[in-house]
């Protein structure tokens, strides 16, 4: 199968069969899913920003996730009586970039012996690892007949994969009675215990991480640089321009280019401006760096950063130190650092297990990956003992 002929058969709208008992299933594009009733699952399955039609929309309409760059999106409807019951973003991919759970030595193998690996099924949010639900469903069994339609439509299109990324406890369970594969890997996320300034937050950890992040930020101070923030319709458009040449600088330094274009932010502030926090990081009045973080409910996730000058520990500041400060401050419950990066332990960042779910339509294959993750189950089981034997906190 080449990549060509299943971008052909797939880039339309389309009808497939009844795949789920008593659900009608269709594959729309996001623009023709009406956005009050997608929100309105994203309510039942607990709510993620980064799930809204919103979100999802942009990232179309934008063109940052469409079939030019890699993501030909098919999100999968299942309807009853006129009703959307479940739903799901699903993106027939040509690569593995911009997806976190990496996947590259499967697909090696795959070339290795001569089968295709591209085009593969996705279900995740482009460029986001942030865990949370990612089959939207009235109940459970909706949930259980999404992943059927899933199913039926990868072997039907005749994709060598599917996988579901960062998943909710409820996609997990789903997932696994339907016999997918199950992986998972390790994040840092920070939690607020009721902490009354940063300096309780601080008065918690031992005394040589206290010591460091004082230092780091003292370095910071004493170069000159102070932060502002501002959230929401508070970002003016030149905060917008501004923060875009920080976050395109850092891919052009690690010689990319940046995924998401100006465009997808200018939705954000258009349509999502409740969802945005900006710092500003200055020297001697000009703006020298920024870190956008996503605000949820009471979570918030750094996602973005970038800076124009090079300051000694200004990414400690930017990315960590003034986010966990404003949660602190506005009663944030939790903040999510993202993929990967050991070094966000020495921040009280600590690890927490992600769940990804995984499907592949070569028995052997299948077979050969499921022994695979068995062995790095037991290895991601022994990293997060030793990750916590270094705790960064005070023991009671």
């Amino acid at each position: 199968m080449t990549l060509s002929w299943a971008v052909q058969i797939v880039s339309a709208i389309s009808d497939v069969p009844d795949l789920s008992n008593d659900y009608g299933t269709r594959v729309l594009l996001p623009s023709e899913i009406d956005a009050g009733r997608w929100n309105a699952l994203l309510a039942h399955a607990g709510g993620s920003p980064f799930m809204r039609h919103e979100y999802l929309a942009a990232m179309q309409d934008s063109g940052s996730a469409v079939r030019t760059t890699g993501w030909t999106p098919q999100f999968l409807t299942l309807w009853r009586e006129g009703e959307l019951e479940a739903a799901c973003p699903l993106y027939l991919k040509s690569h593995s970039y911009g997806e976190y759970v990496f996947d590259w030595a499967w697909a090696n193998a795959y070339e290795q012996h001569g089968l295709r690996y591209y085009p593969k099924a996705l279900t995740a949010v482009p460029f986001t690892p942030v865990p949370g639900p990612r089959l939207l469903a009235r109940d459970a069994p909706a949930r259980a007949a999404l992943v059927r339609s899933l199913l039926a439509w990868c072997k039907q299109k005749k994709v060598s994969s599917w996988h579901l990324l960062f998943a909710s406890d409820e996609d997990v369970q789903a997932c696994s009675e339907a016999g997918l594969m199950l992986r998972h890997t390790v994040q840092f996320h920070w939690m607020n215990t009721a902490y009354a300034d940063f300096d309780a937050f601080l008065a918690s950890l031992t005394q040589d991480k206290r010591k460091k992040i004082r230092q780091e930020r003292r370095k910071v101070a004493e170069a000159g640089v102070v932060f502002r923030h501002a959230r929401g319709t508070e970002i003016g458009e030149r905060d917008w321009d501004f923060f875009y040449r920080c976050y395109e600088r850092t891919y052009l330094e690690h010689g990319n280019a940046p995924y998401l274009s100006r465009d997808f932010f200018r939705r954000m502030a258009g349509t999502m401006p409740e969802n945005w926090l900006l710092f500003i990081a200055e020297r001697a009045g000009q703006a020298i760096a920024s870190s956008l973080i996503g605000i949820g409910g009471e979570v918030a996730y750094g996602r973005y950063w970038g800076a124009l000058e090079r300051v000694d520990c200004l990414h400690f500041e930017a990315c960590y130190y003034q986010p966990l400060e404003w949660c602190i401050a506005n009663g944030i419950e939790r903040f999510e650092g993202g993929a990967q990066g050991e070094h966000k332990m020495a921040r009280a960042l600590m690890p927490v297990k992600t769940t990804s779910a995984h499907w592949l339509a070569h028995p052997a294959f299948a077979d050969a990956v499921e022994k695979f993750l068995a062995r790095e189950d037991r290895g991601i089981e022994g990293y997060l003992e030793h990750l916590e034997e270094r705790s960064p906190f005070r023991h009671p």
